[in-house]
């Protein structure tokens, strides 16, 4: 509705710190990471492996080791802090819910298909008969867009094919209505085309049932088409964030534009080649000073130094949505990114 107040988000989080204790040292697997999620608001955190996007979706559903972890900052559910909460068993699949990126392990292969999410429906209803918690496994693959429910519930997992399991993984997701879904790589491993139907099943899915959705991918192409707000993670930071349109059309870090050249598109010269980021991600045990994009950064001799001595704090944005965290002053990172648009070998 034009003109109404914006939803107050269900999930925020402040300056999370996850670090992980490990015989090599200690991993900083998350540092000062701060967002918001609304209700009905799908928010895509993308970035190479090891930058520290699955850690924060687990310590959302508190599933990290405490004996092997130290989570520092907030994580308000519902304005409610969960850092440190030894009850989280009652919320997990009710208030917050996780679809994991591999369906072929998270499901069991020796129970069925409709026992599986009979099981999860029937841990937060006590009650539920064993005829209810089958008409609700069928009430939801029907929901998920599986043909013939009421054959499907009684079958395994391998009997499905791999779209099938991941919208079955869904549906045991969705069971219980969670006011926030976190989605860890949900189109991993499937062919471009059943990718696009998950995509479209998680927007369906948020229209329906008004969930707060936080898409977790590698993918910049995945999070382009669903999502409303983009943070991208490098190295255990959030070094952008913004809009999709703010993202993709002026993006403003050098690591930004590095994922983008990464993507196919459909116009542009023919026969183009993917212009893929030099180097490797830093060591999270051992990481570089400053900047840690710096070692791979085609910019970085551009800032006297400071790139590899002072770790970049955002500066205040002409647009309050848009955060960059990066040494290069504004105008030249806009200057940069209009060029970008020219195509991958226009800067540098």
């Amino acid at each position: 509705m034009s003109g109404a107040e914006p939803a107050a988000p269900y999930l925020r989080v402040n300056n999370l710190s996850v670090r992980f204790r490990t015989e090599g040292g200690m991993v900083r697997a998350v540092d000062e990471v701060s967002f918001t999620v609304a209700p009905s608001e799908i928010v895509g955190i993308v970035g190479e492996s090891g930058s520290g996007k699955t850690a924060i979706g687990l310590a959302i559903l508190g599933l990290h080791d405490p004996r092997h972890t130290e989570i520092s900052g907030e994580i308000l559910v519902a304005e409610r802090n969960i850092v440190g909460a030894t009850d989280l068993r009652s919320m997990r699949g009710r208030d917050i819910s996780i679809i994991f990126q591999d369906p072929q392990s998270a499901l069991h292969p020796y129970y069925t298909i409709g026992r599986q999410i009979s099981e999860a429906y029937r841990a937060h209803h006590r009650g539920a008969s064993r005829a209810q918690t089958r008409r609700r496994a069928i009430e939801m693959l029907d929901r998920v867009g599986i043909a013939e429910p009421h054959k499907r519930v009684d079958q395994y997992p391998h009997e499905f094919s791999g779209g099938m399991r991941q919208r079955a993984l869904i549906a045991m997701s969705l069971v219980n209505d969670p006011r926030l879904l976190i989605a860890d790589e949900p189109t991993t491993a499937l062919d471009v085309t059943v990718q696009a139907g998950i995509l479209d099943l998680l927007v369906d899915l948020r229209r329906e049932f008004h969930s707060a959705i936080i898409l977790i991918t590698h993918d910049f192409g995945v999070v382009s088409s669903v999502a409303d707000r983009v943070l991208v993670m490098y190295a255990r930071r959030v070094v952008e964030c913004g809009s999709v349109e703010q993202l993709l059309r002026r993006p403003e870090h050098p690591y930004s534009w590095g994922l983008l050249a990464c993507v196919p598109v459909l116009h542009g010269p023919a026969g183009a080649d993917l212009v893929p980021i030099g180097g490797d991600p830093p060591s999270l045990i051992t990481p570089p000073p400053g900047c840690a994009f710096h070692p791979r950064c085609r910019f970085a001799d551009r800032n006297a130094g400071r790139c590899a001595t002072e770790v970049p704090i955002p500066p205040p944005s002409a647009d309050p949505g848009h955060m960059v965290a990066c040494h290069l002053p504004t105008a030249v990172r806009t200057s940069l990114s209009a060029r970008r648009s020219a195509g991958p070998g226009s800067i540098g």
